[in-house]
């Protein structure tokens, strides 16, 4: 089978995979949610949904540093990797082991192609569509919720000690604008720009993500005294996890309104 991956490479898969080694942590939990738990031999230590999950499985390291001779050992038919959480390097390195098919996320709708296509890749396509049919009804459903609800500006901030922004070419962008959050930052900010406090200043709210850097509500209250914002805890899973997350994402979204 001849396939093309998120960033329009081509991958020639010679029978379905029963042998897959998951590099990101979100496509695990889609994995699992599509019934391939079994066919899953190696994660990374960020892969921590299902809990416990890992300790059933090999961890092969993290997402950015792997150990290739475990994965070799694992003997894979599939390994499954993104743009973002994974390097060039390292896939170029993988693809001497097994295919490796990379995603690419910016859009709601690349997460439904990365559905669908792995849905096909993986003898799964009946439960990838429903799936992907059950995101769209609850995104629908979000879409009336938030209609007449007001825009306003937002830093959605992953990092401290410098002070770190999801920019607005981000899978976290497409999910800030659908709630009605506008992105302080400008179309030609980097994706992950360090700021100022002074910037963070600029918006009418500061969401401190929980993920990757793991801001608490101490540090809300922490923020809240120095800048005088409002300045709000989120779950960083639900505006970063692309894949069977986002079913539940729209509930907790309309949580935070």
């Amino acid at each position: 089978m001849l396939v093309t991956d998120q960033l329009h490479r081509k991958v020639t898969i010679p029978t379905t995979p029963s042998r897959i080694v998951s590099l990101v942590p979100s496509q695990t939990e889609l994995l699992v949610s599509l019934g391939l738990s079994d066919s899953i031999v190696g994660v990374t230590k960020f892969c921590v949904h299902p809990p416990d999950f890992r300790k059933q499985k090999t961890m092969v390291g993290g997402t950015k540093k792997v150990s290739f001779e475990k994965i070799e050992k694992l003997n894979p038919d599939f390994i499954l990797c993104n743009k973002e959480e994974n390097t060039k390097e390292m896939v170029e390195q993988l693809e001497t082991i097994a295919p490796v098919w990379v995603s690419d996320i910016y859009t709601i709708d690349d997460v439904h192609e990365m559905i669908v296509s792995l849905g096909e890749i993986l003898a799964v396509s009946d439960r990838a569509n429903q799936l992907k049919k059950s995101i769209i009804e609850a995104q629908n459903e979000f879409n009336v919720f938030i209609q007449n609800r007001p825009f306003k500006k937002v830093a959605y901030v992953i990092w401290k000690n410098p002070w770190m922004l999801a920019g607005r070419n981000t899978f976290i962008n497409d999910l800030l604008a659908l709630n009605h959050f506008e992105n302080i930052l400008g179309e030609k900010s980097s994706r992950y720009p360090e700021v100022t406090a002074e910037t963070l200043k600029q918006s009418d709210l500061i969401l401190l993500s929980s993920e990757p850097y793991p801001f608490t509500e101490s540090d809300v209250d922490e923020l809240k005294k120095a800048l005088q914002n409002e300045v709000l805890l989120v779950d960083g899973e639900y505006f970063s996890w692309y894949g069977s997350r986002l079913k539940d994402a729209f509930d907790y979204f309309k949580s935070l309104h």
